[in-house]
């Protein structure tokens, strides 16, 4: 039986992460994922979690032990944060490459300069083309329930890839909400013990990661790109199997208030339950208004996407990260490319917005819409426009 407590989501993390029996934990202090492992060095220090905690000097050092960690079978995990996300990004490509299951918390934090502690997107979109599976969430809840489910996806045999949950920093992850916990033996029952199936041997010693000539390097990359994108069979699996144990249910795209749309704003994380109540309220005074939000960002879900916006006339994107001299946001950019060659395909209007942790209200949120809308009806060619800059 789930018990129901308060506690700040940080603190929670790192509680699904000690029910999940992880072995090692190898992490470096960044604020705001800090909490997190601060809260696991606890449980460790004070002998409720059985495992190696690996104190580094740096998160490209803790990415580096997470693979051999991870090498040796052992369940890893670490967390991370905007700039900390930014020095482990070369060590990024070499977890996925390897095909190496590690699971990482991002508190997605604005990336310098100027310097920001605050929340968007810069950090998880500077990752997106690692190789990692990416998981976005809203609230603790989810990302409680997505921690339990990155571990059961990285380390099933037809998977083996690291896995990121982004949560928004301070928006989330220093709340404190009404969180359902699992008992021990429902995470047992749900999550089995890890069988990676090539661990380190001293006694049959291996080389991993070898250079890689040109005549390999490209059937190299085909044989992970294939394998990212069949890893989506998998995550579908492990939601529903989790749905039916927990009754708590995710998908790759899921929508609110979407039926008789015309008009969707898209979001990701946090800022979508904002987004909620102004649909809610657009809603009340008779706009056919709805909400899509990315929850599976790599591998990217193009016919799930696809499905959910083929009957309306107009989607409004808001990336909170900038494509610096691009075509604006980078989710607005893979939007366009996924229904590029799609027939009778949305009016699709570019909005940035929630930059350095900038809020948007509801009333924020009932512009972007409004503009939007206005702007798809009067073909305006502008590329993207930005919200809430100051003049």
């Amino acid at each position: 039986m789930a018990q129901r407590v308060g506690m700040e989501v940080s603190v929670a993390i790192g509680e699904i992460v000690k029910l999940a029996n992880t072995d090692v934990v190898s992490a470096y202090p960044i604020t705001p994922q800090t909490h997190i492992v601060e809260h696991l060095a606890e449980l460790v220090a004070d002998g409720e979690l059985d495992a190696e905690y690996i104190p580094v000097e740096s998160e490209h050092s803790a990415m580096s032990a997470c693979l051999g960690s991870a090498a040796t079978g052992a369940r890893t995990f670490t967390a991370t944060a905007g700039q900390g996300l930014e020095l482990m990004h070369e060590v990024l490509y070499v977890a996925s490459s390897m095909r190496l299951p590690i699971v990482m918390t991002v508190a997605n934090r604005a990336l310098s300069s100027p310097l920001s502690v605050w929340s968007d997107h810069s950090d998880a979109m500077a990752c997106r083309d690692t190789g990692w599976i990416q998981i976005f969430v809203e609230n603790g809840q989810e990302a409680v329930d997505n921690t339990l489910c990155a571990f059961r996806i990285a380390e099933d045999n037809n998977v083996l890839l690291p896995v990121m949950i982004h949560l928004d920093g301070f928006h989330v992850s220093h709340v404190i909400e009404p969180i359902l916990l699992p008992e021990q033996s429902q995470v047992d029952a749900f999550l089995p013990k890890n069988n990676y199936p090539l661990p380190l041997d001293t006694d049959k010693p291996v080389a991993m990661g070898d250079f890689g000539p040109p005549v390999i390097y490209t059937e190299a990359k085909w044989a992970q790109e294939v394998n990212l994108r069949k890893s989506k069979e998998t995550i579908l699996k492990v939601w529903q199997e989790f749905g039916k144990s927990f009754s708590r249910y995710y998908k790759p795209v899921e929508c609110y208030r979407c039926e008789d749309a015309d008009t969707l704003l898209l979001t990701m994380g946090s800022y979508s339950e904002t987004a909620m109540t102004t649909i809610d309220k657009m809603r009340g005074e008779g706009k056919k208004i709805g909400l899509i939000r990315i929850r599976l960002w790599r591998p990217f879900p193009f016919e799930e996407f696809r499905q959910a916006v083929k009957d309306i006339k107009t989607l409004i994107v808001l990336d909170r990260a900038i494509s610096f001299g691009g075509p604006g946001g980078p989710v607005c950019s893979e939007i366009r490319s996924a229904l590029y060659s799609q027939n009778n395909r949305p009016e699709i209007v570019s909005f940035i917005g929630g930059l350095g942790g900038r809020d948007i209200t509801v009333a924020g949120f009932e512009e972007i819409i409004n503009s939007g809308m206005e702007i798809a009806e009067t073909g305006s060619d502008n590329e993207f426009e930005i919200f809430g800059v100051r003049e």
